[in-house]
């Protein structure tokens, strides 16, 4: 029982994704769509209570980490622009606006910081969680394919930016189909927790399948590379 515990600790992604869901998703979606009537907290009300939750996540995220990291940042941006446009009623077309801006401005970021010695898709894919970076650099460097393996990240990179803008195009068109009230409404808050949860089936799983992708890609020329088992890749 106690290593059952001490491995649960050390291998914490299922549990932490679990209450991501919980916190960010399913619960900010029901106070928007059950508590936004007049009778209950108001479209305001709703809308602060609801959006509160998953920025006191990033909040906790942030003092755990100890460091601002890009994607959580323009994740708390977008909250905060959300609830901007509901609170001070804004037009309703600025939501798909917002929506389709920040995984676009992820995606240019990706490909402009390969250009950079602060590339992100060692954030994304190549870092030192998922795989043992320093074996994987010493053995690039003996084979001398240190040359051969830039290139392949270079392809993956354009993966990773690609799966960016194709959520930045379906979150404006879920955007555009789901939210038609007027903001300020309890109508609006219900469609933007529609919206919500729709987002996962319908924008993060397609963007998960190219990640993933990616992630294999690298890992696959990785191993032609090198020569490295996929044990010796991945940390287990």
């Amino acid at each position: 029982m106690t290593e059952d515990l001490a491995t649960t600790r050390k291998r914490p992604g299922a549990n932490k994704i679990l209450i991501d869901l919980v916190l960010c998703i399913l619960i900010p979606t029901l106070i928007l769509k059950k508590l936004s009537g007049v009778d209950m907290l108001g479209s305001t009300y709703a809308l602060v209570v609801a959006l509160s939750l998953p920025l006191l996540v990033g909040i906790y995220e942030f003092l755990q980490d100890k460091k601002i990291n890009f994607v959580p940042a323009l994740g708390f941006i977008s909250i905060l622009l959300t609830g901007s446009i509901g609170i001070l009623q804004l037009p309703k077309e600025y939501i798909a606006i917002k929506e389709a801006l920040i995984p676009l401005i992820i995606g240019l970021a990706t490909l402009i910081s390969s250009y950079t010695k602060y590339p992100l898709i060692r954030t994304f894919l190549y870092n030192d969680l998922v795989m043992d970076t320093a074996k994987i650099a010493k053995q690039l460097a003996q084979n001398k394919t240190q040359a051969d393996f830039d290139k392949i990240m270079i392809k993956a990179t354009w993966m990773l930016a690609g799966s960016f803008m194709l959520s930045a195009v379906l979150n404006y068109l879920l955007a555009k189909w789901i939210v038609v009230s007027p903001s300020g409404t309890p109508e609006f808050n219900s469609e933007l927790g529609t919206m919500n949860l729709m987002s996962y089936p319908v924008i993060v799983l397609p963007c998960m399948v190219i990640t993933m992708y990616a992630l294999f890609y690298v890992i696959r020329n990785i191993r032609s590379l090198t020569g490295l088992k996929l044990e010796d890749i991945v940390h287990q």
